[in-house]
């Protein structure tokens, strides 16, 4: 593996690290719990991240934006009846396919330009940006879990 590759590879497991961390102990009971209806639960962060995990990044792995996993569904992220177990298990699938493709990358093909949101950018902007997308989301679930854990101390109706 290249030293470029490398160090994208390692951003990626510090950032799995962290998401690990922030989902130890999770419970079902806390996952659609908002503390204002405007906010997101952290269902729908998971959601959102297994999308992210195993449709976009693959979009920048690939350099095909409309490329989309053969029998993963449209309404995914909008989709609460998926289980908690179901949701990790997406994520886990996402991560190692994640990993893999990460692996197999040269440096040029790190430094090559890709279609991106609104124009071509090289394909390591895109692959960083999504990563980055993990310490943003792990914040929010921190969020959500600490503000349950305090305001459990003052209502026994909050989540467990």
């Amino acid at each position: 593996m290249s030293e470029s590759t490398n160090l994208v590879t390692k951003f990626a497991e510090i950032a799995f690290e962290r998401f690990d961390l922030t989902m130890k102990d999770l419970s079902t009971e806390e996952i659609d719990w908002q503390p204002l209806k405007e906010t997101n639960s952290i269902r729908w962060i998971l959601l959102h991240l297994s999308q992210q995990w195993n449709v976009g990044i693959h979009r920048i792995l690939k350099g095909a934006p409309e490329y989309r996993p053969e029998n993963w569904p449209k309404d995914y992220v909008d989709n609460r009846s998926y289980s908690l177990d179901r949701v990790l298990k997406d994520l886990e699938m996402g991560r190692r396919q994640l990993l893999n493709g990460l692996a197999k990358l040269t440096p040029a093909e790190l430094e090559a330009e890709i279609p991106l949101w609104g124009g071509r950018r090289k394909r390591q902007y895109g692959l960083l940006l999504y990563l980055s997308e993990i310490f943003h989301h792990v914040g929010q679930i921190a969020f959500i879990r600490g503000a349950i854990k305090r305001r459990k101390q003052s209502d026994d109706h909050l989540p467990t």
